[in-house]
């Protein structure tokens, strides 16, 4: 999943790279219906302006799921970011 990709896809059912915008659409869409949201994955979709299916939202955030999921679970080492500050 990179974030970082201006693709989009031709079609609601391709499985394309999502767009920096595209992820945004979702996150905010996702954050305004909630999780317990009845037809969350078409209510988000749709809010995305079709440029996503519904099976394509879903499967974008239990990507996200499983990817926080290793994360928390030490699977995936967490990144040593170069910061600046009082911290370092």
């Amino acid at each position: 999943m990179s974030s970082g990709s201006s693709s989009r896809s031709t079609s609601p059912s391709s499985d394309s790279e999502w767009s920096k915008k595209e992820n945004k659409m979702f996150e905010e869409a996702l954050a305004y219906y909630g999780e317990g949201a009845p037809n969350l994955w078409e209510k988000v979709a749709s809010a995305m302006g079709g440029t996503k299916s519904a099976e394509e939202v879903r499967r974008h955030f239990q990507i996200l799921i499983d990817d926080v999921n290793n994360i928390e679970y030490g699977r995936i080492p967490f990144p040593k970011y170069k910061t600046q500050g009082f911290w370092t």
